[in-house]
């Protein structure tokens, strides 16, 4: 039995669909914090079960019966230890013989703010004698490409990353990592750095939305100080806006640079192209 937590979300629903190619549905539970958010799922023959970090009796049931858990890290700021310290005593509890953890790329090395947490909880799987594997996922592709009308409309794309290289990789190849990784052996007790193949400058990120619109849109680069208050003057919540900002200065500095081709390697093919991202980001706008 395979079970996938956070299963209703973006990530999650991939590595679903991408499993019910590999193994029976009978096979796969979905563990979720919402059920009725996963109705679609239950419908394809998949289990459903609750499964609330912040509610550790419903882990146990959640995980009970299950050999191999990827533990989708969870997205709550100032929550996300505790959660996943209970899901990992859950797993333990539940004897399952294969934890699989999503990471951040680099998280040893990292100055980005958000890697302090994943490497916190790579040590904690570390000490809890579970057999695990730890795939660092780089940048999403899609948290450029999703939201791009905005940036097309007033001509700029805005950012902190200088000249930094971005080695972000389409959801659906990180999800296909994590189903190879769950569905082949030999993987053990290894840590991957998962990245896209071609790393790419926010300038030219800027300069493929232009010709794919036909319409110049520049990338400012500006002062952090500036950059978060642009990102609050769009509604973000001010940790949000402050990580964000972080996570630019990181890649200025090379933190969500990468040149491994462990991602590459682990699905077998190439990872999805900027070219390709972009399209699929205006075809949705």
């Amino acid at each position: 039995m395979i079970a996938v937590t956070g299963a209703s979300g973006h990530l999650g629903r991939l590595v679903i669909d991408q499993l019910l190619q590999k193994v029976p549905a009978s096979q796969i539970v979905a563990a979720v914090r919402t059920p009725e958010k996963a109705k679609e799922l239950a419908a394809r023959g998949v289990s459903v079960r609750t499964a609330d970090y912040d509610q550790p009796q419903t882990l146990a049931a959640a995980f009970d019966g299950v050999q191999k858990l990827l533990l989708i890290s969870s997205s709550e700021p100032g929550k996300r230890m505790h959660q996943h310290r209970a899901a990992i005593a859950a797993a333990r509890d539940a004897r399952v013989k294969l934890l699989v953890y999503t990471s951040m790329l680099h998280a040893s090395s990292s100055s980005i703010s958000l890697a302090v947490d994943h490497l916190a909880t790579e040590k904690v799987i570390a000490e809890s004698g579970l057999p695990f594997v730890i795939l660092r996922n780089g940048w999403y592709l899609e948290n450029y490409t999703e939201a791009l009308g905005p940036a097309v409309q007033n001509g700029a794309l805005l950012g902190a990353a200088k000249e930094g290289r971005i080695a972000a990789a389409a959801r659906a190849d990180y999800a296909a990592a994590a189903v190879a990784v769950l569905t082949t052996s030999g993987h053990e007790g290894k840590v991957y750095e998962l990245a896209g193949d071609k790393p790419f400058t926010m300038a030219e990120l800027a300069a493929e939305v232009s010709r794919q619109v036909g319409k110049n849109v520049v990338y400012d680069d500006l002062p952090r100080s500036k950059y978060v208050e642009a990102l609050q003057g769009m509604g973000l919540p001010a940790p949000v806006a402050e990580m964000l900002a972080s996570a630019d200065e990181g890649i200025a500095r090379g933190d969500l640079d990468d040149r491994s081709g462990d991602l590459h390697r682990l699905i077998g093919s190439a990872t999805a192209t900027l070219t390709e991202a972009v399209g699929s980001g205006l075809g949705r706008q």
